[in-house]
């Protein structure tokens, strides 16, 4: 299992556009409903802080996560935007869970 954390702080103007592009990811891991994949994006009180946690059972549910077309756009569109701070990213261990993860 691989489990990343990445947090990074957009300009306010382009947090709007960030949020779209994140539910557009979202709307396409859904329909390509792999199970090793479980993934999150939360948004700060700030309005412009973002934080994304994602475990993946596989390397090929890390792969098919990292190759999806609306994944490498949004990746893109961030880097492109300027972003106040860069996307930092931090690989964890899992201590626990109050749910099977990846819902077999």
């Amino acid at each position: 299992m691989k489990i990343v954390r990445v947090t990074y702080t957009t300009k306010a103007e382009y947090a709007e556009q960030n949020q779209a592009n994140i539910k557009t990811v979202m709307a396409d891991l859904q329909k390509l409903n792999r199970r090793g994949i479980n993934y999150n994006a939360c948004l700060s009180p700030d309005g412009k802080t973002f934080t994304h946690l994602a475990f993946m059972e596989t390397d090929e549910d890390n792969k098919a996560l990292i190759e999806l077309p609306s994944f490498i756009s949004f990746q893109t569109q961030l880097k492109a935007s300027g972003p106040e701070a860069p996307p930092k990213q931090e690989l964890l261990n899992l201590v626990g869970s109050s749910t099977d993860i990846f819902h077999s």
